[in-house]
């Protein structure tokens, strides 16, 4: 039985769903840049404020840290981790490819995640200790235990140049069977549900991965930063894979 956590959250998805598509599929989308240079628009901003009213009504005493709202701090241990569109750029040029990111962490351990891709009809959640879904559907990562028989996912190469770490990047992709540039979250629902065995990305907000580490731990895969530590609010790299494969991948930036 789901636990009222997850079906809160699930709750908050759809409800964001709702305002995704309707501006996906409107004729003008208005689209302003924050400071960092990425772009928001007015669908990233009313879906963060329906999730965390979704949320509200049930656990009015939760806190919360967002993409576009930033942290609002609670009365409890519970913190709700959202993105409202992760793949914003995709979502503007209208590329099916964006989803919704909800996590939940309590006293800093991430328990509970959602990732829902409404244009590509996936929806897969995990909470801790009871196993990952896809649609409603168990999924497990993939036995692969070679690099040169797995599929490789990265996210955007010029990060990894930018902070140096393009080499281990370079050799990992010579001997990988294939290797494709999704970024954001769909990589990781390709290893959740053993379509692909390796993702790394070397630019990345808690927001963007809180949800996916949940999912693909509970679907039986590893999930670490670059250099191997535990997922924080500050992480800022990560390597997720099929477990099996974990420490191979680690050793190409590590060695």
């Amino acid at each position: 039985m789901d636990s009222q956590f997850l079906t809160v959250a699930l709750d908050a998805a759809k409800n964001a769903e709702e305002i995704l598509l309707s501006y996906y599929n409107a004729d003008t989308l208005n689209v302003e840049f924050k400071p960092d240079k990425t772009p928001v628009t007015r669908a990233d901003t009313e879906a963060e404020k329906v999730i965390r009213e979704t949320i509200k009504q049930t656990f009015p005493d939760h806190g919360f840290l967002g993409e576009e709202y930033g942290i609002e701090k609670g009365d409890s241990p519970y913190v709700w981790i959202i993105d409202p569109i992760d793949a914003t750029k995709n979502y503007i040029r209208k590329i099916p490819i964006f989803g919704t990111q909800i996590a939940l962490m309590k006293d800093n351990e991430l328990i509970l995640g959602v990732s829902n891709a409404p244009l590509l009809n996936e929806l897969l959640y995990a909470e801790v200790d009871k196993g990952a879904f896809l649609n409603s559907k168990p999924i497990k990562v993939s036995e692969v235990s070679q690099p040169s028989d797995a599929m490789v996912c990265h996210g955007g190469l010029n990060w990894f140049i930018e902070k140096g770490t393009f080499a281990g990047v370079y050799d990992l992709i010579k001997v990988a069977a294939r290797t494709r540039g999704f970024g954001d979250f769909y990589s990781y629902h390709l290893v959740a549900s053993s379509r692909a065995d390796v993702v790394i990305e070397a630019a990345i907000s808690i927001w963007d991965i809180a949800a996916i580490t949940v999912i693909v731990r509970e679907a039986g895969g590893c999930v670490t930063d670059i250099q191997g530590k535990e997922i924080t609010t500050e992480t800022d790299s990560l390597i997720a894979t099929n477990g099996i494969l974990h420490r191979t991948v680690l050793d190409y930036f590590n060695a």
